[in-house]
């Protein structure tokens, strides 16, 4: 018998059991393998539990051994994701946008809206913690047998990790809704998890032989330094795997860079390690936005891995579209590995990189000139920042609000009328007078054409409204880092302002003094670049997608035009389709003029 040191949620289907910390357990069967056990508790059920939240003793089979757990630490949490947590109370307040009530696979925007109790998180505002709702809470550094190619901490089948996506198939939590077992470090940049931004700013000595990352002073005031050509990849043909006799599935994509148009294989897992590594080591000075989320239910469904493959795509091509990621070691590692061996020592390096956290600022050359309105820069980023958050959310309320009616209550009635003009039809039929077949032909014309923009409405939004979600649903998850990076410029001002009172206590000396602002301004220097490639990408992205937006709406109400004139019929029964007669204008009238407004919004966009 042994005791459960941690809470475990079964999953359904997976022959898991579920148990409680504290529980006694009987080992039935030490040799499964993949970092599970499978254990009897004392009613008799038998299941799989994962070895890290036994007290297990190491097994004395030499070809498969166990880890003890001789120790209180929690092993890598089987806890909620970042968006698990927050669909049950957590910190991101978009936490609805990303879960669908039906468990279904999905495109979800019209499920919860903002404005519904069901749909609005109750809680706290991120802009006003320390944590932001994007922050990763994942594994620290990992290491021994979870090196290897095919057993890596993955899913939480093989590492204990929670693997959950509550993007098309709905929130569903490993470990416990309420997360009682697990303690997580709620920091985000494990580089200064105890000093804070001193550790760079009183850095005695500063790292050297580090990747330099240069900003010079363009036209809009400091920014990256750009590559000559742009790097881009491409994620593609998603294939279902499995290991352990099918025990255990995973879904691996295809990543070709057009550097050297070579296809590297990555399961969801190493999407999650680069994450990792890229927060790790630049989220001090540069916001990295979350992967789209792994889910359990739903996960191999055909709609789900083909969304899930879209927001890989997006969020590797913000990821490429930044000049100081792109050009990182390890985000090259991840496009350019050659076989495992070099997969395996690049990930090694990158692990042991000391450069992390604060320390990237140490990399940025030239240093930076004096800046004055350092302060006044930073307030005017956090401001505009919230100020889009706030934007952005309204956007996303609106926009599900409106897919939500465009494929629910909108083409029931335009089915309702067109079923009714039908009915109408067949009674005039019925008179056996031999003068109304035009009319009753119209009718029935009518009622059809009814149904058919029904369905023409409430596919529509799948062609524009899509895209626009998706764009301000992957603005959401960036904006949702800003108050942490923030945090760092500010916390770091703030100890500059103590720079007299930390030389009369003889904390630090007088040159200690001008060091520290020096270093604050090349962190001012870094943030005004950082946020100069921000308004850059955000012009272009909502250019892009408002343009795209606006040329189907066009397209969707000049087809309606088109169907309003094929019902001009010789007994000149005209249909107002879209009830758009208040003012006795014809439906082909109001279709013109919105035609011609989407045509001069058009037209006031900048062509990309």
């Amino acid at each position: 018998a042994v005791q459960v040191l941690y809470d475990f949620s079964a999953e359904p289907g997976n022959n898991e059991l579920s148990v409680r910390e504290g529980e006694t357990v009987t080992v039935t069967n030490q040799n499964i393998g993949g970092g599970w056990i499978e254990a009897q508790n004392s009613r008799g059920e038998v299941g799989l539990v994962p070895e890290d939240y036994l007290e297990v003793s190491p097994s004395p089979t030499p070809h498969l051994p166990l880890q003890p757990s001789n120790s209180r630490v929690p092993p890598p949490p089987l806890c909620p994701s970042p968006s698990q947590q927050t669909s049950n109370g957590g910190g991101d307040p978009w936490s609805a946008w990303n879960t669908d009530a039906t468990g279904g696979a999905s495109n979800n925007w019209a499920s919860k809206p903002e404005g519904t109790q069901t749909g609005r998180s109750a809680a706290p505002d991120p802009w006003g913690a320390q944590s932001h709702p994007q922050a990763y809470q994942g594994p620290g550094k990992t290491g021994g047998n979870l090196d290897e190619w095919d057993d890596e901490w993955d899913d939480v089948k093989s590492s204990g990790y929670a693997e959950s996506e509550s993007g098309e198939g709905g929130a569903f939590q490993r470990g416990g809704a309420q997360g009682t077992a697990m303690k997580i470090s709620l920091n985000k940049f494990p580089g200064f998890s105890k000093s804070g931004p001193e550790l760079y700013l009183l850095a005695k000595q500063l790292v050297k032989g580090s990747q330099k990352l240069s900003i010079y002073m363009g036209e809009v005031g400091p920014v990256w330094s750009y590559p000559n050509n742009q790097l881009d990849c491409v994620v593609a043909d998603p294939k279902k795997g499995s290991k352990m006799y099918g025990l255990k599935s995973y879904i691996e994509y295809q990543v070709t860079p057009n550097t050297t148009n070579r296809p590297v294989n990555h399961r969801y897992k190493h999407f999650d390690w680069l994450y990792e590594r890229l927060l790790d080591k630049l989220g001090s000075a540069i916001p990295i936005p979350s992967l789209p989320d792994k889910q359990v239910t739903g996960r191999f469904e055909e709609e789900f891995i083909k969304m899930r493959m879209e927001r890989l795509q997006g969020w590797m091509t913000r990821m490429c579209r930044h000049p100081v990621v792109s050009s990182s070691e390890v985000f090259q590692l991840f496009l350019t590995y050659k076989d495992e061996k070099d997969w395996k020592t690049g990930k090694r390096k990158a692990e042991k990189d000391e450069t992390v956290g604060v320390m990237i600022f140490a990399t940025i050359e030239p240093e930076a000139p004096d800046l004055d309105p350092i302060e006044q820069k930073c307030d005017q980023f956090s401001r505009f920042t919230k100020a889009m958050d706030d934007g952005v959310k309204e956007i996303l309320t609106v926009g599900q609000e409106h897919w939500k009616r465009c494929t629910g209550p909108l083409p029931k009635e335009y089915q309702r009328i067109g079923k009714a003009f039908q009915n109408l039809s067949s009674v005039f039929n019925s008179s056996g007078y031999q003068g109304e077949a035009t009319l009753t032909d119209a009718m029935t014309a009518a009622g059809k054409t009814y149904e058919e923009i029904a369905l023409m409405v409430a596919e529509q939004p799948r062609k524009d409204l899509h895209f626009l979600m998706e764009t301000n649903n992957e603005y959401k998850g960036l904006l949702g880092c800003f108050p942490d990076t923030l945090a760092v410029h500010k916390a770091g001002i703030e100890k500059v302002k103590e720079g007299d009172k930390l030389v009369a206590t003889s904390k630090i000396g007088p040159q200690e003094k001008v060091t520290m602002a020096k270093r604050v301004s090349t962190m001012s220097y870094t943030l005004q670049a950082e946020m100069n490639h921000f308004h850059s990408n955000r012009i272009y992205d909502y250019n892009r997608v408002m343009q795209l937006y606006l040329e189907e709406q066009a397209k969707f109400y000049e087809t309606v035009s088109v169907k309003e004139v094929f019902l001009h019929t010789d007994s000149l029964i005209i249909v107002h389709i879209a009830h758009l007669d208040r003012h006795r204008l014809s439906v082909s009238e109001n279709v013109q003029s919105f035609v011609f407004f989407f045509s001069i919004s058009l037209a006031r966009l900048p062509r990309s």
